[in-house]
């Protein structure tokens, strides 16, 4: 057995709610194996919240829009420059540390080798995020990633439409004892917003995604 989080949009401050779910973990690193994965997770949510429509967020998603939702293969498309980018490439290439970055080089590459960049491990002390003219602090955790991702999401007309239609949301891949920053949890929170009424309000300013994400609490 294993326990992994679902996060659940809501219409309220703050967005989201994570539920822990536990279910039976299928070990291996097949896409079976991970198919199988999703599939008890998904059972196990249900059986809480049956009435409750769920997606996987990955690229191991046996639903199209799932992989496209992806951090990893969500785009984002530059004016000026005309170019692609993916969130995984900008949220790599934004880091800044102690002895380096950010490095701008990684926004252009693809998702994987951004990710595995030997720099990111070598240069010291995270200190900040910088994307394109804009800074971002490290508190609250979360707050640049999904900013980030949130952001391109709402650019993409066609899945932000889709996404609508579900309510909860998972990463098979995500371990929140290893990790911080999820692509489920920054979904059900645009989907909380765009219920809320509250998606564009949010855009206007960095400080109003703070404000209206955060309402000033580190998270």
């Amino acid at each position: 057995m294993a326990n992994r989080p679902v996060y659940i949009a809501l219409e309220n401050f703050p967005y989201v709610q994570r539920v822990d779910v536990e279910f039976k973990f299928y070990p291996g690193f097949s896409a079976k194996q991970k198919i199988l994965s999703i599939r008890s997770l998904h059972a196990a949510f249900k059986n809480l919240s049956p009435e409750k429509s769920v997606l996987e967020i990955s690229s191991k998603s046996e639903d199209l829009i799932g992989v496209k939702l992806s951090a990893f293969n969500l785009q984002v498309k530059t004016n000026k420059a005309d170019k692609t980018f993916s969130v995984e490439s900008a949220f790599q290439s934004s880091k800044v540390f102690e002895y380096g970055g950010p490095f701008k080089d990684l926004l252009y590459k693809s998702s994987r080798e951004a990710k595995t960049d030997s720099r990111l491990k070598n240069s010291g002390t995270l200190k900040e995020f910088q994307f394109f003219k804009r800074t971002f602090p490290l508190e609250p955790k979360t707050y640049f990633y999904n900013w980030l991702y949130i952001h391109a999401l709402s650019l993409q007309n066609e899945l932000a439409e889709k996404i609508l239609n579900y309510d909860a949301f998972t990463d098979i891949e995500f371990n929140p004892k290893k990790s911080v920053n999820c692509q489920a949890e920054a979904a059900a929170i645009f989907v909380g917003l765009n219920r809320a009424g509250l998606l564009s309000a949010a855009f206007e300013s960095e400080e109003n995604f703070l404000k209206i994400i955060y309402q000033g609490k580190l998270k």
